[in-house]
């Protein structure tokens, strides 16, 4: 009997146990894989890949260790796959490649994947940057300021170039502060110096246009499998926050941008959050809400979230109550904390009879081998079952450097992703606004010169005993006992009269910022 069934993705089965599959219908509730390392939570990874594409799903991945490149190539009859198939009865167990899009932020192993700073928001910015809550603040008035006065924020630069017009101009910070708060001189700068060790780690590959277009991973190939999409996150995990945030700014992007869709035969599209731990470490409170709330409000966009890390109790229990479908391969229980996380993994799934104690099964698993769980019918969770996973079809291992440059030519996408574009935004704009200033404050004293003695007639005037008029004095007393003042020069009078246009423009512009989404990302076309 075919273990490949339409409307579900095979798992895997057992001698004494019936086979496992997770029901397209309901993969928008989301899943779970857990494991210690080297136990098989990547080759689990790669088949419930293959499934989904296999029905027509795209999916989204990280390959945290470069093996989940191999989805794209061939696989092997190797002998321990062969014997994995013979034991659990997958006699129509064949090998293919996959169509796979490679994707990279700094754009070396795969195309490059980019946001921009406005898209990306001051929320997941202060995080990205470790603000404090004073920070955030200031970064949340300066986009506001930016959204209202058209400056738009496309890249590091510029922001930085409204840091320091926000940091240095002290008519603008007293509207500001009249507005929406005080902005120091002192926060300025301490952001300054995040910005710039955001730059250091990367952060400038990921900033900047042309952004990434969510219709891009939404692709299917010709054939009809979807597309499945693996970002090269090897080198990016050096920078942990920098790889979690933008993980999370491309979910909430998904949940801000795709349409309401309701419960579908199958979702639109699937996402794999490895090392999912990094997204909720260090997460303040406030930031863990929005967090769960667009887990739990994605799904209703065709979108199905699955979480893989190493222990179940790195998702919070909020966040891990709307998993409904779970794997969970062998963990070690060496310390008291790693006792307790045994007892949690095991409480999460429905007791099965035949397995009695299910957290002592789970250190009793075999590499390949897992715990599974789906939902069936209404959504309930089947009982806990103890699972050979199925042999991927696809390679196990990583694809070569010259494998993944041939992908990448018939990707379709990198004649749109792989050049730059840069735009006029905030930094030429500001630019632009200090050289005017500058030219006009010149252009005022050219006007002055030849009453102060230039040209023919002070020479002349030289030449004769005349000369120019003697300069009005700084300060002094007039006639009446008033106070004699220098006048403005046009420059100043210009510059003065700029910066006072543009810093009250402030208040009269309250509510008429640039909409933003839950974790304040852009809502584009909106």
């Amino acid at each position: 009997m075919p273990k490949l069934k339409d409307g579900f993705v095979y798992i895997g089965g057992g001698a004494n146990a019936p086979d496992q599959y997770l029901t397209l219908k309901l993969a928008n509730r989301h899943g779970l894989v857990t494991g210690a390392t080297g136990t098989g939570k990547t080759v689990t990874l790669q088949v419930l890949a293959e499934g989904f594409s296999d029905a027509g799903v795209p999916v989204f991945a990280a390959d945290i260790k470069g093996d989940l490149s191999g989805i794209a190539a061939n696989g092997e009859a190797k002998d321990f796959l062969v014997k994995r198939a013979k034991d659990i009865g997958f006699d129509d167990w064949h090998n293919t490649d996959y169509p796979v899009t490679f994707w990279d932020v700094f754009g070396e192993q795969g195309h490059p994947i980019r946001a921009t700073v406005a898209e990306m928001g001051p929320l997941l910015l202060s995080r990205l940057m470790m603000l404090n809550d004073v920070q955030e603040g200031v970064l949340n008035i300066l986009f506001r300021y930016a959204d209202e006065h058209g400056l738009l924020l496309l890249d590091l630069k510029d922001l930085r170039e409204t840091l320091a017009l926000i940091g240095s101009d002290k008519e603008l910070q007293a509207a500001l502060k009249a507005s929406y708060g005080n902005v120091s001189s002192t926060t300025v700068g301490a952001i300054q110096r995040q910005l710039l060790v955001l730059e250091q780690q990367g952060g400038a590959h990921f900033f900047g246009e042309p952004a990434l277009d969510l219709k891009d991973l939404m692709r299917t190939s010709r054939d009809g499998r979807g597309m499945i999409n693996i970002l090269a996150a090897d080198k990016l995990m050096t920078s942990p926050r920098l790889y979690a945030t933008f993980l999370l700014w491309l979910l909430s992007e998904l949940f801000q941008e795709l349409p309401e869709v309701g419960d579908l035969d199958q979702p639109n599209l699937v996402f794999f959050f490895d090392e999912a731990h990094l997204l909720f470490d260090d997460a303040p409170d406030a930031l863990l809400s929005k967090i769960e709330q667009v887990v739990r409000l994605v799904r209703s966009k065709g979108v199905g979230v699955y979480f893989v890390t190493q222990n179940p109790i790195d998702v919070p229990d909020k966040v891990s109550a709307q998993l409904g479908n779970r794997v969970q391969h062998a963990l070690r229980a060496f310390t008291p904390r790693e006792q307790k996380a045994v007892r949690a993994a095991g409480e999460t799934f429905r007791p099965n009879p035949k397995l009695k104690d299910t957290a002592a099964v789970i250190m009793e698993l075999s590499t390949g081998e897992a715990l599974v769980s789906t939902l069936e019918g209404k959504g309930t969770p089947t009982m806990v079952e103890r699972t050979l996973i199925r042999p991927p079809s696809s390679r196990i291992g990583p694809v070569t450097a010259d494998e993944r440059r041939r992908i990448m030519t018939k990707s379709g996408v990198g004649s749109k992703y792989d050049g730059t574009i840069d735009r006029e935004s905030a930094y030429e704009t500001l630019q632009k606004r200090a050289a005017e200033k500058i030219a006009s404050e010149q252009a005022a004293v050219a006007a002055q010169s030849p009453a102060a003695g230039g040209g023919l007639g002070g020479l002349l005037g030289g030449i004769f005993g005349g000369g120019a008029p003697a300069p009005a004095p700084t300060s002094g007393r007039g006639p009446r006992g008033g106070v004699v003042r220098q006048p403005q020069s046009m420059g100043e009078a210009i510059a003065k009269s700029v910066a006072r246009s543009v810093s009250s423009s402030v208040g009269r512009q309250v509510g008429n910022a640039i909409v933003r989404g839950v974790l304040g990302s852009l809502l584009r076309g909106r």
